[in-house]
């Protein structure tokens, strides 16, 4: 078993350093891999395609969803191709696993009334409501994931081109456009909100907490779903359903999906697919309620 522990320090240190995967995604590898070795008695020359079968058998009768199927599927394709090149393993044998997928249910968005009611709020110029305002403003504008936006500095953003620098998955840079309400949002902000939280410790973080420090995703979700509880009809989304939103409406008014790729900063156009399902599933439902004949 220590053998084991060694090899799993090791694919950590892999996918931390090499791969760059999220600290969730990391966590979740690892507890796969470590339940893994469990159902092989840590015996990594037990890693064979008849033994992943298995396992992956065991997981189904379970009712593991398949979601998490899909996962484990993924984490043990790589974790065997890892071992491989390590020479742990004379042969792959991930290489013969089928890929399971997981479902891929369409994300609920905002139509574009109920995102007009939500951004053009009343303010009373308190510092908590011009950053709130900023981060809607932000996050409708440019698609940003909710830790990209966390992760602004100040000089991320530039007034004059009308963009953002984000660092995305992977440590991937990328410059996504933003309008005009978002940049004034921002310029509220930051001449008249941010000034009256800053303590010695927030360094160049764009957005701030109430005691000064870098604002966190949790709080960013706070903000969306507070605000979204006031718009009449609209679903409780979080950060991520204003994701979806800017990108179902690009697709709406008429961006092509490279496009709309690029500025969400998807590796796979294949992501990006899904929102063209929301924009024609929006125009069907239209097309029923519309229709004499329909």
């Amino acid at each position: 078993m220590a053998d084991a522990d060694e090899v799993v320090g090791e694919f950590e240190r892999y996918l931390r350093f090499e791969r760059d995967l999220s600290p969730h995604t990391v966590r979740a590898y690892l507890s796969d891999v470590r339940a893994l070795l469990d159902h092989l008695g840590g015996r990594i020359d037990g890693l064979e395609i008849s033994a992943l079968r298995e396992w992956l058998a065991e997981q189904h009768a379970e009712g593991k969803s398949r979601a998490t199927l899909a996962r484990r599927t993924a984490c043990a394709r790589t974790f065997t191709a890892f071992c491989h090149r390590q020479g742990r393993l004379p042969d792959d044998p991930g290489l013969l696993l089928g890929s399971a997928k997981a479902p891929r249910s369409l994300p609920a968005v905002l139509d574009q009334e109920q995102a007009r009611t939500a951004l053009d709020g009343s303010s009373t110029g308190e510092p908590k409501e011009l950053r709130d305002q900023a981060i809607l403003e932000l996050l409708y504008a440019t698609g940003v994931r909710v830790s990209e936006l966390c992760a602004l500095d100040v000089d991320d953003v530039d007034r004059d081109r009308h963009v953002i620098r984000v660092l995305g998955k992977g440590r991937k840079e990328r410059t996504v456009p933003l309008g005009t309400p978002a940049l004034r949002a921002l310029d509220t902000w930051c001449v008249h909100g941010r000034p009256l939280w800053i303590k010695p410790g927030s360094g160049a973080a764009l957005f701030l907490g109430v005691r000064g420090g870098r604002i966190d995703p949790g709080t960013v979700r706070r903000v969306v779903h507070g605000c979204l509880r006031d718009v009449e009809g609209a679903p409780d989304l979080g950060p991520h359903g204003l994701r979806h939103t800017a990108a179902t409406h690009l697709l709406e008014g008429g961006a092509d999906l490279r496009s709309v790729q690029e500025l969400l900063g998807h590796a796979s156009l294949n992501t990006t697919q899904i929102y063209t399902h929301v924009s024609i599933e929006r125009l069907r439902t239209a097309y029923r309620q519309a229709h004499p004949r329909a």
